[in-house]
């Protein structure tokens, strides 16, 4: 595969070094902190798969991807699971798809997150495109199948519970009925899978984490999300995302679920991930300046930023 541009090498270049463990223990919170079954603190860096559907319908699902996406010095990578792509392929197809990839992953060194790409307002069931429609009954069955099918499969080791909520044009929705939502969403997960490690996002797409400081996820073993484009904020960033979501690292876990960045006239450039090699430098110095995981959007050669180009 061909590295796409000057911007994603220099941004990839910067991630190589995460921790290593297997991928056959569970990885659990203690404190701020990621650690496997004997403590040890994993930092993870690594790589967003576009979505499970496309990639079999691109013929790319297979395993020379996941080598490729280690070979790269990922140890984890994400499966963006969209609930039109699952409906049309069928979830049991779509199932079987992932469970190859699972066992692709394990072989390779990667733990995956599973994550359900929908982008809106899941209180009241309000999307920004159609690609994202789900509702809460189907985000639920979606959960249950993943920790049923995955209970006893510690490289799934995230369960990244909602892709980016959003209340712009979406209908309305408080950070307590948000974070409601979410703690029944893990209470589900875990009478399946106690071992699951939950994902919680905050409001602006995932961006904004301010509300944790009053009222966290009431929930153990749960970590939180930021994706810190680089129009999120102007220049200078890193006062700024301190103050958005990099002060939860303080007392939680963080993940960075999603970064990256297009320059101008490349193709796919849109808001918010227009900018220079300079926020590749400065989100990767940051993040592990506070020992913050994360992975990079997007491994594929159609949606942007687009860190490959055949």
């Amino acid at each position: 595969m061909k590295k796409y541009c000057l911007s994603t090498i220099l941004l990839f270049a910067l991630l190589l070094v995460g921790s290593c463990s297997s991928s056959d223990t569970w990885i659990r919170v203690e404190g701020n902190r990621f650690v496997d079954a004997e403590g040890k603190e994993m930092i993870f860096r690594g790589l967003c798969f576009s979505d499970p559907v496309k990639l079999v319908r691109d013929g790319q699902w297979n395993e020379r991807y996941f080598a490729e996406a280690s070979s790269w010095g990922s140890n984890v990578v994400r499966f963006a699971v969209h609930p039109a792509n699952l409906n049309s392929m069928g979830w049991e197809e779509t199932f079987k798809a992932m469970d190859q990839g699972i066992e692709w992953a394990g072989k390779h060194g990667l733990y995956v997150i599973m994550d359900w790409h929908s982008i809106g307002n899941l209180k009241d069931e309000l999307f920004t495109s159609e690609m994202y429609n789900t509702t809460k009954a189907e985000t639920f069955r979606f959960w249950r199948t993943v920790a049923s099918r995955y209970k006893n499969e510690p490289r799934v080791a995230f369960y990244e519970l909602f892709n980016e909520p959003t209340t712009s044009g979406t209908g309305s929705c408080t950070w307590a009925e948000w974070k409601g939502l979410q703690e029944e969403i893990i209470d589900t997960i875990r009478t399946y899978n106690p071992n699951a490690l939950c994902l919680c996002s905050g409001f602006n797409w995932a961006y904004d984490l301010t509300p944790v400081v009053m009222d966290p996820v009431a929930r153990p073993n749960v970590a939180y999300v930021s994706h810190p484009y680089p129009m999120k904020r102007p220049e200078p960033w890193e006062e700024q995302w301190e103050k958005d979501f990099g002060f939860v690292a303080e007392t939680y876990p963080v993940i960075c679920t999603e970064i990256g960045y297009c320059l101008e006239d490349e193709p796919g450039a849109h808001i918010p991930v227009i900018s220079t090699d300079s926020y590749g430098e400065h989100i990767t110095r940051y993040l592990e300046k506070k020992g913050i995981s994360f992975t990079v959007w997007c491994f594929d050669v159609n949606w942007a930023p687009m860190l490959i180009s055949d």
